[in-house]
């Protein structure tokens, strides 16, 4: 089974500045402005499409002289009522 990209096409319209920048950074890299804007896209729902933890979060390894976090789970109460009951 073979899937066919979908191609989809749009305007979207850049203040003279924006414009102009993106003229140039496409001349210098040797892409087209609708490249650069598919990548840019890409990119930002990329980042935005899945929420991340930074980097320094996802390093951390606790604290030697902490308990850990479920170290104490087994002593509390369970709730009185289901508040979503």
């Amino acid at each position: 089974m073979r899937m066919e990209a979908v191609i989809m096409n749009f305007n979207i319209y850049l203040d003279d500045e924006t414009g102009q920048q993106l003229n140039e950074v496409a001349k210098k890299v040797g892409e087209s402005r609708n490249a650069l804007v598919r990548q840019a896209v890409s990119e930002w729902l990329k980042r935005r499409g899945k929420p991340q933890w930074p980097a320094e979060l996802l390093a951390f390894k606790g604290m030697a002289d902490m308990p850990l976090f479920e170290a104490d789970r087994d002593r509390l109460k369970p709730p009185a009522a289901d508040p979503l009951a």
